[in-house]
């Protein structure tokens, strides 16, 4: 039942109005008082109020202009009872639409300001939730956007931001491909920034503990084994308080004024950096991967653009373009990125339409084959897994360049770190697993104070420590020298510490030169 209140409750007709109101509330229940022309209250209005309130526990008070809002407020009763404000309409019939999320979807109203209309009828509460965690993430050197007011769109609620002729970076791509390289710059910046930003404890969700849920629910549609693996996966990424953005792709980001912004901040979360790469392999590839006009609708690019934009932002952010390194990664993302999208078109009732079926199938069977050759969705870096053959040595040794391309490292130094790289490497390509083919797992990391490279090798092949065999004696002349050994001997000469050791089933040797 909606009774209307009006003008002013006070002391003089405070008791007359409760006498009104009883009388239409009488036998009444799920009584809301509708408040839009209700111009001030005293106490004594407040306590006719509280009275109603004791007698139905369901009262609700809506349409509540500011000044009578913070009168409720400060006095607690927005605490004990809803009250909704009476908010500004907003139309967005012809608006362009600049930016779509799983929340909501952004308007530019005018030249400086754009709304978020919120799927979701009964926003308040997500409004006030993104306010809360976009103001956090300011504080905490987030460039962003914040909301200056909340207004009614149509049956939801939005909430307003001023962007001053800003563009989002899927707008300039659109409309500006020479800039691709740019936007990958700025795109990969600002990620960074968000994941190096650390968020007190308890702060913003956990992103482990979402996606722990979507593997719970992934068991229904796997096989065992493949279900029980996906959630150990996902079990084992350790807790991290790192800030994700949660949503970030390029119609997320805008340019204004030649200051890169960051929007769409209700998803903000905390985690290890493989969900943020998931969801964005899910925005430039998994959504599209069968149907290609997909990305074009959502970002306004085509499906080539999104997947160079994809693999070169990848490349940026993990510092390398080794193919072997990018695969790595790209594979553990799409992992929980496939584990997301069939929950999501499972639970869109995907399962009941040819399209939705032919989907679910073919991201399903992406899923099964990388849970196959997948044993930890955690990734280094600094750390380079590939097939110890060979052929790849030219590979790993641009993987090297690449490390020390950030470092003070010099010609012959780096001409040594490449000499020993490559005796140790080759060995291992050599002897380690034959006949067989295995992996080597080669780590390279740089430290200050003195500034050095350490570098560590790991295979699971035969027991061999290669600091037991004996140094060749170089004073001995051609006729009398054996053949072999010597790679090991330049390696210790070349670095400044070699130590070996067999541990867990595997061989490590490190080796460690100052630069």
């Amino acid at each position: 039942m909606i009774i209307p209140i009006k003008g002013r409750i006070d002391s003089t007709n405070a008791a007359q109005v409760e006498q009104e109101l009883q009388a239409q509330i009488a036998g009444q229940t799920d009584l809301v008082l509708d408040a839009q022309a209700l111009d001030y209250i005293s106490s004594a209005g407040l306590r006719v109020i509280l009275r109603i309130r004791k007698e139905h526990p369901e009262l609700r008070i809506v349409g509540v202009n500011s000044d009578v809002y913070e009168i409720l407020d400060m006095t607690g009763f927005t605490e004990m009872m809803p009250v909704e404000k009476a908010y500004r309409v907003v139309s967005v019939d012809g608006a362009e639409e600049i930016g779509r999320g799983a929340n909501g979807t952004i308007y530019r109203i005018d030249k400086d300001n754009v709304v978020k209309v919120y799927n979701n009828p009964e926003a308040l509460a997500d409004i006030q939730h993104e306010r809360e965690v976009a103001k956090l993430a300011l504080i905490l050197g987030i460039p962003t956007a914040i909301s200056y007011d909340v207004v009614k769109v149509g049956d939801s609620y939005g909430s307003v931001f001023e962007l001053l002729n800003a563009r989002s970076f899927a707008k300039i791509l659109a409309r500006e491909p020479e800039k691709l390289d740019w936007c990958v710059e700025e795109f990969v910046k600002m990620l960074k920034l968000i994941h190096s930003t650390e968020v007190p404890a308890g702060k913003l969700p956990d992103m482990r503990e979402t996606a722990l849920g979507w593997a719970k629910y992934m068991k229904d549609y796997l096989p065992e084994e493949a279900g029980e693996k996906l959630a150990a996966l996902v079990a084992a990424i350790p807790h991290d308080d790192h800030m994700l953005h949660g949503d970030y792709h390029t119609k997320n980001l805008e340019l204004q004024n030649d200051e890169v912004l960051l929007i769409d901040m209700d998803t903000l979360a905390v985690g290890h950096p493989i969900f943020e790469l998931a969801s964005m392999y899910n925005s430039f590839i998994g959504f599209s991967e069968l149907d290609h006009d997909i990305i074009l609708k959502f970002q306004g690019f085509d499906w080539q653009l999104a997947t160079t934009f994809w693999r070169k932002s990848l490349a940026a952010y993990l510092g390398t373009n080794c193919p072997t390194k990018l695969r790595e990664v790209e594979d553990k993302a799409r992992i929980l990125g496939y584990t997301r999208l069939i929950r999501r078109a499972i639970r869109r009732k995907g399962l009941e339409t040819e399209t939705g079926r032919a989907e679910i199938a073919h991201w399903k069977s992406e899923l099964l084959e990388l849970l196959d050759k997948t044993d930890t969705l955690l990734f280094d870096k600094n750390e380079l897994k590939i097939e110890a053959v060979p052929e790849n040595l030219e590979e790993l040794l641009a993987f090297l360049g690449e490390r020390l391309e950030a470092t003070d490292c010099a010609p012959k130094a780096r001409m040594q770190l490449e000499v020993a790289v490559e005796e140790i490497f080759v060995n291992i390509a050599s002897y380690a697993y034959s006949p067989e083919i295995g992996k080597a797992t080669v780590r390279v990391e740089v430290s200050d104070d003195p500034l050095c490279v350490t570098i560590t090798f790991i295979d699971h092949g035969v027991p061999y420590d290669p600091l037991a065999k004996e140094d060749p004696d170089v004073t001995l002349s051609a006729e009398e020298r054996g053949i072999g050994g010597l790679g090991i001997f330049m390696t210790k000469q070349l670095m400044d510490d070699v130590v070996y050791e067999y541990k867990d089933g595997k061989n490590i040797l490190r080796i460690k030169k100052s630069i």
